[in-house]
């Protein structure tokens, strides 16, 4: 998720119903073709061999569209020039319109080697996977690693990446990046300076905001233009309350789960928020660099966010701010899940079109990526977390990087990963999302929020046309 939000967090603005067209038959391989040429000729495969596992022609060009938000792009630029020292040559293009640039390539057959989906425009991994338009990647998790020759790729990952790539089976169709730690960014230098805590209950959090609102400071603000910001310490937050199941049965669109106790005590928590006045006002109107800036002026404690936070408003952060993030705060001591529970997963989602000309150099380019060099260089650029385990080591890091890599090691194995985000997008962005901008800005009670929830998941849950996902 990272970076990739200049705008990757804007409501997805559905141009499709449900994705792409179905993608014309490949037809007759030819040797060598460019990856500007049209038609769907495919290039010759290299030879396998100890430097180059994965059979990448050498000769061959590759084609890379690399979704420019919040992370930037300059990590993807540094890897091309590492590609380029053994393979061809790399077109790397920038956008934040991935779906309005892409989808015409995708359905005529003629798309990049390599797509970082992510941004506001992301297109829907579900429907592409349906459709047969990805390269599934277990020849590049099988790959030996760069690294260390001896070790497959798929065994130096942080735990959880891979899953994030499955959809049902036990293939994997994306690799997810960067490693998100959803959760309460806050400041560490405001609460010093006031001597505040930081909250671990609910009472807690309420004494807080009132301690802030005497001061003139709120205690939440949020991108209320882009209201699945809040699902980023809610759906945490209804996971610690009930414990993992009632996540599960979320995910599962099981009847009655936007009903269970744990939802009810969430939501009912959150208006209080509204209620009560410890909202920043005007929240509802903001978008998310917004609502960010007003959070780093001081305006505020607390904002929802994941952990690309820190690159995106890196601009209006004052350098003793000391960024950080905390876990959800608790309910009470009825919690099934212990203080330290959070959101946290692979994030940034790389494909390999089905149709590529080149899907292997597109393999190897991740496996290039997913080096400890350029994985410390993503973390050392943008301040966040790779999906490759102990990248971090030795790195000298940021406050909220430091922050962030600090918290999912306090948490343990009591890490949370909400998968309605990705197996029905449109559900979870656009209409569940809706649902909470109203609670949180106290124009729906939790009530009416949690039937119009319920309401939402059936809908989804009854529609033949949606691909259905289950925990196992």
């Amino acid at each position: 998720m990272g970076s990739t939000d200049v705008n990757r967090r804007d409501l997805i603005k559905r141009a499709t119903a449900a994705g792409l067209a179905a993608v014309p038959a490949m037809g007759v391989l030819s040797a060598c073709a460019s990856s500007d040429s049209g038609g769907d000729s495919k290039v010759a495969k290299g030879k396998k061999t100890k430097d180059n596992p994965l059979g990448v022609n050498k000769d061959a060009p590759l084609d890379f569209v690399i979704f420019d938000g919040g992370y930037g792009t300059q990590y993807g630029k540094d890897a091309a020039k590492i590609y380029e020292q053994s393979y061809g040559k790399v077109k790397l293009t920038a956008t934040q319109k991935i779906r309005s640039v892409l989808q015409p390539r995708m359905v005529g057959g003629n798309p990049p080697d390599l797509i970082d989906n992510s941004g506001a425009e992301q297109m829907d991994a579900a429907t592409l996977i349906a459709k047969g338009q990805l390269t599934e990647l277990s020849p590049l998790l099988d790959a030996p690693s760069i690294d260390d020759p001896g070790t497959k790729v798929r065994d130096t990952l942080l735990p959880g990446t891979i899953e994030m790539g499955q959809y049902g089976d036990e293939k994997v169709w994306r690799l997810n990046y960067a490693y998100t730690v959803f959760g309460q960014w806050y400041s560490k230098k405001l609460l010093e300076d006031n001597d505040w805590e930081y909250p671990k209950t609910w009472d807690e959090m309420l004494a807080l905001c009132a301690k802030a609102k005497k001061k003139g400071i709120a205690g939440w603000t949020y991108a209320g233009q882009h209201p699945y910001y809040i699902p980023f310490t809610l759906y945490a937050f209804i996971g610690k309350i009930g414990g993992p199941d009632v996540i599960r049965n979320i995910d599962n669109l099981e009847p009655n789960a936007w009903k269970q106790d744990a939802v009810k005590s969430a939501f009912e928590a959150y208006y209080e928020l509204a209620a009560k006045g410890y909202i920043l006002r005007g929240t509802p109107g903001l978008d998310h660099i917004q609502s960010q800036t007003q959070w780093t002026k001081g305006k505020c404690i607390f904002i929802p966010n994941g952990s690309w936070v820190e690159n995106e408003a890196a601009d209006t952060t004052p350098k003793d701010f000391g960024m950080a993030v905390g876990p959800v705060t608790g309910l009470d001591s009825s919690d099934k899940m212990p203080f330290g529970a959070l959101w946290a997963k692979a994030d940034e989602p790389f494909i390999v079109p089905a149709q590529a000309k080149n899907a292997e150099g597109g393999m190897e380019f991740l496996r290039i990526m997913l080096s400890k060099q350029s994985a410390q260089n993503f973390s050392r650029l943008v301040k966040a977390l790779s999906c490759v385990a102990g990248a971090t080591d030795g790195l000298e890091m940021s406050s909220g990087l430091a922050s962030a890599d600090q918290v999912l090691k306090d948490a343990g194995d009591n890490v949370l990963n909400p998968r309605i985000a990705d197996w029905y997008q449109t559900l979870h962005k656009e209409q569940l999302s809706s649902v909470f901008a109203e609670l949180m800005a106290g124009r729906a009670k939790p009530a009416e929020a949690m039937r119009k929830c319920q309401e939402y998941a059936d809908k989804a849950a009854k529609d033949d046309s949606i691909k259905k996902y289950k925990h196992a």
